[in-house]
């Protein structure tokens, strides 16, 4: 899951990207509209986490190029205001859901992870190929009934794996879906994952590499 916080408030900015990193996604943020919209049209986000009032941009200019040139991406408008016009508003132009602050951080979570299983085709609850099953909303993975106890990286790659049913996954691939903006993309932080991935996976082999082209299960 790919996350994007459009905040201003860089202290409310950071502890939601700290607390959504925490349950696994990948998360970048962005302190005004411009610069998320810029974001946004480089990346593919699942969801989008667009407080209202930003400057440069307002959110709801922000709100409007996304689904016009985003439709698969989600937005969790959040605002200050309570006023009931607003939330109508924010609705109307196109949020998929909206957040009144102060809110509790699970429930903007819960939120969050609701419009990821919106975004694209829908999803499984829960993944398995072989013996392996991979819990999306437990963020848990077992094989052959045995708890893995994965990284948030690692379930993250799993998942992508797991996902692509067979198919190659390359390392570009992985790294647009699992890390943020900030991951050097000529380190090896994919395959020191991956081979961190199969360590815990043991046998016999379920990620094997397929030369120059990536990864698969």
């Amino acid at each position: 899951m790919r996350v994007l916080i459009a905040e201003d408030e860089p202290r409310v900015a950071d502890a939601i990207a700290r607390g959504l990193r925490r349950h696994g996604a990948a998360v970048d943020v962005a302190p005004d509209g411009a610069g998320a919209l810029y974001k946004a049209r480089v990346n593919r986000y699942d969801v989008v986490v667009l407080d209202r009032d930003l400057p440069e941009l307002h959110g709801d200019d922000v709100c409007r190029a996304l689904n016009a040139e985003q439709p698969s991406t989600r937005v969790l408008m959040v605002t200050a205001s309570r006023a009931t016009g607003d939330v109508v508003d924010g609705l109307s132009i196109g949020a998929d859901d909206y957040l009144l602050k102060p809110f509790r951080f699970d429930e903007l979570v819960a939120r969050v992870k609701a419009l990821a299983r919106r975004a694209g085709p829908a999803r499984p609850v829960t993944l398995r190929r072989g013996d392996v099953e991979l819990d999306l909303a437990g963020r848990r993975a077992f094989r052959a009934g045995r708890e893995l106890f994965l990284s948030p990286k690692e379930l993250g790659v799993l998942e992508v794996l797991m996902s692509a049913e067979g198919g190659i996954v390359t390392a570009e691939e992985l790294l647009a879906q699992v890390w943020d903006e900030n991951v050097d993309p000529f380190t090896s932080t994919v395959r020191m994952t991956i081979m961190g991935l199969r360590r815990k996976l043991g046998d016999p082999p379920f990620v094997h590499t397929v030369a120059r082209l990536g990864y698969k299960v």
